[in-house]
């Protein structure tokens, strides 16, 4: 990569600071050029690592733009293990631009969407994995997403599907070696090693494979949709889990025609927190589109709080909802206990809705809330949506390369049993190998590597 590329590495808005990114073979050239030290002094020599106090200057009429710290860092102990200069100006869109303006006026060019990190796996500064959970940080909504996204950084994923690699290379020289030597039998018990061999990689990659979709909701969130008749109390709960009034609440039904999303967090989970309209057969042209909404909203829920009415029990219209989300998970919370003895049958409930835990809340007095958030909790964390392990596979992208991997082995594995040719076994085996790879970048076209980056911010 012999250009230089910049960018602004924070959000774009008022701030006490904002930075340029500079990074390439002429990033210090680049920074010599608009930068003036306060005190006289040849910051670009001999350190590798140099913060100076001064100006940005822009080199054709000298006109001082603002006043920053540059920061030099020489690669390859960089981020992006080439030279990097970061100018740290005063936040606000007019300083930033103009800074950026006079650096690009110097032969850089603008950075594309996650050229930075790009680079840094390209110089061997990152794996893939490792370059993907950067922007799982950024987008982190909990500390423990954070924390997973920190343990892909530093190689946890990385490190075990090299492993993985490493032992199906070892098979895979073991196979060769019976290429090698094909007037000889093949002696039981190394078709049995080889057998094991495969199964004991099966395993891991099964136990990584049962992580991901909870990998995936400290990722993304728990997409949780709260559903039920009009006034029955979804906006007051949406409130009440919220700690604040974001909902409209009023005892007119079908107040809420639209659908309300909030991000929740319970002890580290993420719940993307969806209110939606209240499903009943209307005239009104608006509520309807917002009852359509919501029961698309449905099909895509990881989890659906059905709220049913203590006070006047069930009626037609909850179950038509109920009719909606069978086979769904689902937890049932009978709302508005303060005010009225529960008048639902909670074994004919079961027999309706299937598998299911029911709770008693009241909204609007906030009872019944914490154990509620310990049911949430109980899902994701005791395997009724999945289980918890200590390596998280939090991508989609990981996941579908894992499940083509172990594809392939269980082929191999058959092949074994079933005495196929040692050398269409190796096929298999060595297109595991392969699709792993994906997952760390070190077999992987150049197609895939720029599509991922592209999902990056600018300046990343």
């Amino acid at each position: 990569m012999e250009d230089t590329i910049v960018a602004i590495a924070t959000p774009l808005g008022e701030g006490s600071i904002g930075i340029i990114r500079i990074s390439g073979p002429a990033a210090i050239d680049v920074g010599r050029l608009v930068f003036q030290p306060k005190v006289n002094q040849d910051w670009y020599i001999k350190d590798n690592y140099k913060l100076v106090y001064g100006h940005v200057v822009d080199p054709a009429s000298r006109e001082i733009i603002d006043e920053v710290l540059l920061s030099v860092m020489r690669g390859p102990r960089s981020f992006t293990a080439e030279d990097v200069v970061e100018i740290s100006c005063h936040g606000g869109i007019v300083p930033l631009r103009r800074v950026l303006e006079v650096v690009l006026r110097q032969g850089t060019r603008l950075a594309e969407p996650g050229e930075f990190s790009k680079r840094a796996f390209l110089n061997g500064r990152l794996d893939l994995a490792q370059a993907e959970s950067i922007i799982d940080i950024i987008r982190a909504k909990t500390d423990a997403g954070a924390k997973i996204a920190m343990a892909q950084l530093g190689g946890k994923l990385s490190d075990k599907v090299s492993a993985l690699q490493h032992e199906l290379l070892g098979l895979l020289a073991q196979i060769e070696a019976i290429i090698d030597f094909p007037e000889d039998d093949i002696p039981e018990e190394t078709l049995e090693e080889m057998a094991g061999r495969c199964n004991g990689l099966l395993k891991v990659i099964e136990q990584l494979l049962d992580n991901a979709d909870t990998g995936k909701i400290y990722r993304e969130g728990l997409r949780t949709v709260i559903v039920g008749k009009p006034n029955v109390g979804k906006s007051s709960l949406l409130n009440a889990l919220l700690r604040e009034q974001r909902a409209i609440v009023t005892d007119i039904p079908g107040t809420t025609r639209d659908v309300i999303e909030e991000v929740l967090n319970i002890k580290g989970v993420p719940l993307k927190i969806i209110d939606t309209a209240g499903l009943r057969e209307t005239q009104d042209l608006v509520e309807k589109l917002g009852v359509e909404r919501s029961k698309q909203l449905l099909n895509q829920a990881d989890l659906i709080l059905l709220v049913l009415d203590a006070f006047t029990g069930l009626s037609e219209e909850d179950l038509r909802v109920i009719d909606l989300i069978k086979e769904k998970k689902v937890l049932v919370l009978i709302n508005k206990i303060d005010i009225a003895r529960n008048a639902i049958d909670q074994a004919e409930l079961k027999k309706l809705i299937g598998f299911s835990d029911i709770l008693e809340i009241s909204a609007q007095k906030e009872i019944g809330l914490d154990r509620l958030e310990q049911s949430i909790l109980a899902l994701v964390l005791e395997g009724k949506i999945t289980a918890a392990e200590n390596v998280f596979v939090s991508n989609s992208r990981h996941k579908l390369a894992l499940e083509r991997a172990k594809k392939h082995l269980q082929e191999a594995g058959w092949g074994i049993h079933q005495s196929i040719p040692p050398d269409i076994v190796s096929i298999d085996i060595k297109s595991s190998w392969e699709i792993l790879g994906e997952i760390t970048g070190n077999s992987v076209t150049e197609d895939l590597i720029d599509r991922i980056f592209a999902d990056f911010c600018i300046g990343k």
